[in-house]
Parts: C-alpha cells; sequence; structure tokens
C-alpha cells in the first residue's frame, strides 16, 4: 500500500533507502552525461567514425533528454513517482547496454537517444519522490544531500571513464550502468513509497513533446551536418525547415494548451526570463568546452583517456566545494554580482586554456585554467538556480526547476552541434593534431565568449531584491 506524502523520516532505515534510491537513479544519467566525453577519441578510432559522429554521440543523449524532460516529470505526477521512475531506470539500463555492444556509431547514436528517454524519465523522478516521501522538516536536508552526493558522479565521471577506457574497454562505462540500475530496482521496489499529484492534468502534452523533438532535431541534425553537406545540401535545408516549423509550432501549441508541459506564463517574469537566458549561454560554453576539450588533451596534447579525465577533476571539485558556500553568498548579496562575475571568471578561465600545448607542464597550463573556470561556475550555478526558483510563484517551483534544467541541456546541445563548425573543423580533424589544435582555440574563444556574454545579460538584466512576479 502506498504511503502518504510527508511520512519519512531522514533519520529512519526507509528513508536513507528512499535516499539512496533516488540519488543512485539521477546519478545514473549524471554519470553518463560527463563519463562519455572522455572515450570519445577512442570511440571515434575504434568504429571509424569522424567528428561529425562524435558530435552525434553527445548531442543524442541530449537532444532525447531535453525535449522529453518536462514530460517525464509530467507522466511522474500523473501515472506515479516510483513506477515512472522505475520505468526510467529499466529503460536507461537496456539501453546503455545497447550503447556497450553498438557495431557502428549509427547504432550507438540510436542506442544514446533511447538513453536520454530514459534519463528523462528518471531524473524529475527522483527529485519528486523526495518532495513527496519526507516529511517538511526533513526535505531540505535530503534534497541537500541528493544534490551534493550527485555532484560527486559529475566529479567521478570523467576519471572513471578514463580509467575503464584505458585499463579496459569504453563498452565498459555503458555496460558499468547496470549494477548500478539493479540496486536501484530492488532498493526502490521495496522501500520507496508510491505517490502521486491528485490535481496533474489528465490529459498529457504529447504533441508538445513531440514537437520540441522534431524541432531540436532538426536544428541539430542541420548544425551537425552543414560543414560535410554544405549549407545547400537538401538534407541540411530540410533539416533546417523541419526546425524552424517544429520550434514555431512547439510554442503556439504551448501557449494555447489548458496544461502544457512549458508554462510560458512564467517568461513573464523579467527575472525569470533572464536567469533562464543566462543559463542558457553559460552552459553553451560548459558543454561546448567540455566537448572539446578531452578530444585536445588526448590527441594534441597527448593524454591517455585516464590522464584526461583526471585533468578535468579540477573544476568539479571547484563546484563541490563551494558551490554552497556561493549559494549562501548570493543569499546575503543578491543575485547581480556572484550572476556577474561568475561567468567573466569563467570565461577569464577558459581564455587561459589558449596558453595549452604540446610539451607544455599541465601545472601552470591547463591545471590554472581549469580551477578559474571551476571558480566562475561555482559562482554561477547555485546562485542561477536560486533566482530562477524565487522568480517563480512558490506553487510553481518544480516546474520552474525543470524549465531551468531543460534550458541548460538544450544549451549544451545546441553548442555541442555548432561549434565544431564554427571553429572551422572538418569531418576528420580530431585526426590531425595541427589543425585540431587551431580549431580548439577557436571554439574555446567562443565559448569563452558565450561565457562572457551570460555575466553582461545578468548586469543588465537582474536585479537584488524580490523578484517581480
Amino acid at each position: 500500500m502506498a504511503m502518504p506524502a510527508e511520512s519519512l523520516s531522514l533519520a529512519s532505515a526507509r528513508g536513507r533507502w528512499v535516499l539512496s534510491a533516488t540519488i543512485l537513479g539521477s546519478g545514473l544519467a549524471t554519470l553518463d552525461g560527463t563519463i562519455v566525453n572522455v572515450a570519445l577519441p577512442t570511440i571515434g578510432r575504434d568504429l571509424h567514425g569522424g567528428i561529425a559522429a562524435l558530435q552525434w554521440i553527445v548531442t543524442a543523449y541530449l537532444l532525447t533528454l531535453a525535449a522529453f524532460l518536462l514530460l517525464g516529470g509530467a507522466l511522474s505526477d500523473r501515472f506515479g513517482r516510483r513506477r515512472i521512475f522505475l520505468v526510467g531506470v529499466v529503460w536507461f539500463t537496456a539501453a546503455s547496454v545497447a550503447c556497450g555492444l553498438a557495431p557502428s556509431t549509427a547504432m550507438l547514436t540510436a542506442a544514446r537517444a533511447l538513453q536520454g528517454i530514459g534519463g528523462a524519465l528518471l531524473t524529475p523522478g527522483s527529485l519528486a519522490i523526495i518532495e513527496a516521501s519526507f516529511r517538511k522538516e526533513d526535505r531540505a536536508a535530503a534534497i541537500g544531500a541528493w544534490s551534493g552526493l550527485g555532484g560527486v558522479a559529475v566529479a567521478v565521471g570523467p576519471f572513471l571513464g578514463g580509467y575503464l577506457v584505458q585499463a579496459w574497454s569504453w563498452r565498459l562505462i555503458f555496460f558499468i550502468n547496470v549494477p548500478v540500475a539493479l540496486a536501484v530496482v530492488l532498493i526502490a521496489s521495496r522501500h520507496v513509497p508510491e505517490t502521486r499529484d491528485p490535481l496533474a492534468p489528465r490529459r498529457l502534452d504529447f504533441p508538445g513533446a513531440t514537437l520540441a523533438a522534431l524541432g531540436l532535431g532538426g536544428l541539430t541534425y542541420a548544425l551537425v551536418e552543414m560543414p560535410a553537406h554544405g549549407a545547400r545540401a537538401v538534407d541540411v535545408i530540410a533539416a533546417g525547415g523541419l526546425a524552424l516549423v517544429g520550434l514555431i509550432a512547439f510554442f503556439v501549441v504551448e501557449q494555447r494548451r489548458s496544461a502544457p508541459m512549458l508554462e510560458l506564463s512564467l517568461f513573464r517574469s523579467r527575472t525569470f526570463s533572464a536567469a533562464n537566458a543566462e543559463t542558457f549561454v553559460v552552459y553553451a560554453a560548459l558543454g561546448g568546452a567540455f566537448f572539446l576539450l578531452p578530444i585536445y588533451l588526448q590527441q594534441v596534447l597527448g593524454y591517455t583517456p585516464l590522464a584526461s579525465g583526471a585533468a578535468l577533476l579540477p573544476t568539479t571539485a571547484m563546484m563541490l566545494l563551494l558551490s554552497a558556500t556561493m549559494g549562501r553568498l548570493a543569499q546575503r548579496v543578491g543575485p547581480r554580482l556572484p550572476l556577474t562575475l561568475g561567468p567573466l571568471v569563467a570565461a577569464a578561465g577558459l581564455l587561459l586554456l589558449e596558453r595549452t600545448g604540446a610539451g607544455r607542464s599541465y601545472w601552470t597550463t591547463v591545471l590554472p585554467s581549469l580551477v578559474v573556470f571551476g571558480l566562475g561556475l561555482s559562482m554561477t550555478v547555485a546562485p542561477i538556480t536560486a533566482t530562477v526558483l524565487a522568480a517563480a510563484p512558490s506553487g510553481k517551483a518544480g516546474l520552474a526547476s525543470a524549465i531551468n534544467n531543460c534550458v541548460a541541456r538544450t544549451g549544451s546541445l545546441i553548442a555541442v552541434a555548432m561549434l565544431p563548425a564554427a571553429s572551422g573543423l572538418g569531418p576528420r580533424s580530431y585526426l590531425e593534431p595541427a589543425v585540431f589544435a587551431a580549431g580548439f582555440r577557436r571554439g574555446i574563444f567562443i565559448a569563452a565568449l558565450l561565457c562572457a556574454a551570460g555575466g553582461i545579460l545578468a548586469w543588465l538584466t537582474i536585479r537584488n531584491g524580490r523578484p517581480e512576479e
């Protein structure tokens, strides 16, 4: 029998089991978002894929995750958080096995798209389970533990991915999800109470989700394939047209539906709109930079997969150590200053990467750059999330958080699709160190400009004090 909401204590054995299931479950999707990038050069060589194939391996996952994340939250509220969470975990794991068995980049891309759907089902459910299952006085501590321990997955991902690729095979980065998922299913089935929202709409926004997927999919195809096929190629033009029609239709449908998955009325708040715009450009810079950087470290600087994974640890370590402190600081001084300075500091860190090169010391080039970049992100991430939530009505906090998550994923998606072409990287450029090095520097400069634009945007649009409704 399902337990009522707000009944569990964090100190109870069952409360700890519930927290463990949600952390491990969301950690699957989080880990997979960071572990794959380090393996990209090895996957490309093994499966004979060019730069576009590597882009698709990343963007296929981000595409379906961003397109269906809001729908996944609605399904959880309608049919039960535990049920949809478990469906997502099983779906994600089956897709992970398909990724590990993929004989070609095309099959791997298709499996990654399926992984993204699984991630879209389990990610919103994990936090919703915590909010619905724990008593009010324990909920903040439970969410804090979920967020903090989930951040460990982000930090461990590149290092673990590098180790598995170097010691065994890139296929193991997908197979490793199986035992974790099995533990999640066993724990959740036994200990997680079933909850649902009795006020959830009866009709789900499948048209909106479909149009979002078509629009983002068309845009991604056009951006990824344009360098190889040309801007005037029939398939590129058709994909661009599909993107334009799909995205316009998406916003028209969302405006007219009584219960849309994307509630456009939230964007009437200038603060909400501005914070999400900053999220888009900052996460675009982050996604684009961390797509190019592992390839650069391995193909140009000669790092092993393990060394390149370890090289990325300072950024995530800085975020783990400083995000909570920066969040408290933003509460005291207001969001405008950290949301302005944070992206500017992150941009400076990216620009410092231009000092790197073959034969130069990691300790004097790559490390300082990633520490500064991590400092800037730490100043940005927690305050921007808090600003988004504060700008939304209290009853819409969950939806506001989900929208902000979608915006972040979409920013990364478009950057990974666009940045190689904007950097002048051709289909096989990553196999030519000198060519890729030149493209990397152009790409990092573009990413730095995006970060800086986020800081300027915050200075012009974010105000301290109570956000307007």
